[in-house]
C-alpha cells in the first residue's frame, strides 16, 4: 500500500466549464495530466487523499460527473471540503450520490492497517515543482502497524492578513471543533495524518490553534492545499516541531500527486 496526496483539482466537467488555464498557461489541460500521472503510479491498494477545492459545481448533481471521473481512477479515495467546493452537502446524501465509492471526511478519521514498509519525505528527485529550500525529513513506519487520517476543511487563522475578527472568527472556531474531533477519533495509532485545505498557520507561519492540535495529538503528518501563488510557495516551511508538512495544491505539485508513503 502507498499513500498519495493532491488538492485544488478545480474540476467543471468535460469540456470544463471554468477552464483552468485563465489562471495562467501551466493550468492547460491540468486535469489531463493530473490523470495521466495517477494512472501511472497508484493501484487499487493504493490510498489518495483529495484536500479539498475540489469542483466548481454549485450543487451535488452538478459535481457528479467531476466525482465519478474520480472514481474511475485507482485506489481508495478520501476527500475533505475546501472554500469552494459549494456543492458538498451531508455525508449520506454524498454516500448515496457516489454509491460510496468515495470517502467524505468533515470532523471524522478513518484508521486502517498499514501493511508494507515505507519512509516519508518532503523533498524527492521526482517532485520537480517543489523548492529546494525545503528540507527532507524521512519518518518510518514499520509493516503491520496502522495508520489514521481525517480532518476538516480548517480556515484563515488569527493575523493572517485576510482574517477579519468579527467575520472569521465563529467559523474559525468551528473548524477547530471539527479537526480535534478528527483527531480523537484516531486514538492511539502508529501514524496520525491530518488532512486540512487551508494552512495551519496564518500567512506568517505563525502558531494557531490547529499547529496546538497538531503538537497535542502528535500528528506526524499534516496535509493542505488551498495556496496557489509564488509567495506562499516560497514561505511554506517543509515541518512544524517534528510534524511533517506537505502542501499538495495541483500546481504547486506541477499537477502531479506527491507520495506521503
Amino acid at each position: 500500500m502507498k499513500v498519495f496526496a493532491i488538492g485544488d483539482l478545480h474540476l467543471s466537467g468535460n469540456p470544463p466549464a471554468k477552464p483552468m488555464d485563465v489562471f495562467g498557461p501551466h493550468w492547460s489541460n491540468h486535469w489531463g495530466n493530473i490523470q495521466k500521472d495517477w494512472r501511472s503510479r497508484v493501484t487499487d491498494e493504493d490510498i489518495v487523499f483529495i484536500v479539498g477545492d475540489i469542483s466548481w459545481a454549485l450543487r451535488l448533481e452538478q459535481a457528479l460527473f467531476d466525482l465519478q471521473e474520480i472514481m474511475a481512477l485507482p485506489g481508495q479515495k478520501y476527500m475533505i471540503r475546501g472554500n469552494h467546493d459549494y456543492w458538498w452537502s451531508s455525508v449520506k446524501k454524498m454516500d448515496t450520490a457516489t454509491n460510496k465509492g468515495i470517502t467524505f471526511l468533515q470532523g471524522h478519521s478513518v484508521i486502517v492497517p498499514f501493511t508494507s514498509n515505507a519512509s516519508v519525505f518532503t523533498n524527492s528527485a521526482s517532485d520537480a515543482s517543489v523548492p529546494d529550500n525545503l528540507e527532507t525529513l524521512s519518518i518510518p513506519i514499520s509493516s503491520g502497524g496502522t495508520i489514521a487520517f481525517g480532518g476538516s476543511r480548517g480556515y484563515l487563522c488569527p493575523n493572517d492578513s485576510a482574517f477579519k475578527e468579527e467575520e472569521d472568527r465563529s467559523i474559525y472556531e468551528r473548524e477547530l471543533m471539527r479537526t480535534e474531533a478528527a483527531l480523537q477519533e484516531m486514538g492511539d495509532t502508529d501514524m496520525k495524518i491530518l488532512l486540512l485545505h487551508y494552512p495551519p498557520f496564518n500567512d506568517c507561519n505563525e502558531a494557531s490553534g490547529f499547529t496546538e492540535l497538531i503538537e497535542k495529538y502528535n500528528v506526524k503528518h499534516c496535509i493542505f492545499g488551498h495556496l496557489h501563488d509564488q509567495i506562499s510557495f516560497k514561505r511554506i516551511v517543509s515541518n512544524w516541531r517534528d510534524t511533517q508538512l506537505h502542501l499538495v495544491s495541483a500546481d504547486y505539485m506541477n499537477f502531479t500527486l506527491k507520495q506521503i508513503l
